[in-house]
């Protein structure tokens, strides 16, 4: 089986792509490096520099046939989603449809596309969230997200296209990038280690549902190969505040700093949390990473990077 990952020298596409390879799949990647880094590419993987809006991906796919699309390529930041809607729907929504065009075209048998929980359904009528709940995004990113979904739907019901998507609460880890995407565990983690001050928006009590990276790689893995096309959470049911957060990272990072409050951005939600019951029932996935053993990790590989740097 031929595997293509879009995204994958960004942070969680790069790691579904290191998966993919140690499972056996011929892994391609295409990511036009906006904010994803070379450095990120595992070494066995076949890299394509290109964005996914160019007409050289239906050229590619006619080349390479790939049997299964792995969607991580987006434009991901809620606060440029407002700032820029044009370009959130430009990327998210035409670029995901010249890749699914290019694909049924030519061979494609299932896509694994990376949704949103955490900006999908908006502020919720009830926790956790699960599949079930309304969905009322406030954020262009979210209507982006969930306009593919109605796509997928259309090219399972109209060509049999068999499609997963998973709806990603706040996904943290090593190789989030603190600059070019979004991410409030990365972006703490950077400052605090070089003693920069952080800055919380609001008054740091919107809360968010944080899951580690590899239990979303493994959510991945466990969808490839399913026979039927579904939509399912990916979360740890947990609601955290960024003040709790932040000091968690404090006392990890060993600093006394202490934040900044800023104005609230638009377009944030206050509370998101997600029920995760769904995906653990259909494909027996559990969460191996708490918060404490996550950030953990994550500022340990963050303390090398920077040490690395210098």
């Amino acid at each position: 089986m031929k595997i293509l990952v879009t995204g994958g020298a960004g942070f969680i596409g790069s790691h579904i792509a290191d998966a993919c390879l140690k499972a056996g799949y011929r892994t391609h990647i295409i990511d036009n490096l906006s904010t994803g880094s070379i450095s990120n590419v595992p070494r066995d993987a076949i890299f394509h520099q290109l964005d996914i809006r160019n007409e050289a991906v239906e050229r590619l796919w006619k080349q390479e046939k790939f049997n299964i699309l792995i969607h991580a390529a987006a434009q991901m930041n809620v606060r440029k989603s407002v700032e820029d809607p044009f370009l959130d729907a430009d990327i998210n929504i035409l670029g995901s449809l010249n890749l699914l065009e290019a694909g049924r075209k030519n061979g494609l048998q299932q896509v694994v596309f990376s949704s949103t929980g955490g900006a999908i359904y908006g502020e919720p009528q009830y926790t956790p969230q699960d599949e079930n709940h309304p969905v009322n995004p406030v954020s262009p990113y979210g209507i982006t997200k969930r306009s593919l979904e109605h796509y997928l739907h259309y090219y399972t019901t109209e060509y049999g296209l068999l499609t997963v998507s998973l709806r990603y609460s706040n996904v943290y880890g090593p190789r989030q990038n603190s600059e070019g995407e979004a991410g409030v565990v990365a972006i703490f983690c950077e400052k605090l280690l070089k003693g920069e001050t952080c800055i919380i928006n609001g008054d740091g009590k919107q809360t968010r549902d944080y899951i580690y990276v590899d239990d979303v790689v493994k959510a991945n893995m466990k969808a490839l190969g399913a026979k039927t096309s579904d939509i399912y959470n990916v979360g740890t049911g947990v609601e955290t505040d960024v003040n709790q957060l932040y000091r968690y990272l404090k006392e990890l990072t060993d600093s006394d700093a202490e934040p900044e409050h800023a104005e609230e951005k638009p377009g944030e939600q206050q509370r998101s949390v997600v029920d995760a019951s769904r995906l653990a029932s259909i494909f027996n996935w559990e969460q191996e990473y708490d918060l404490n053993k996550g950030l953990e990790k994550t500022v340990s590989w963050f303390k090398t990077r920077i040490k690395e740097k210098k």
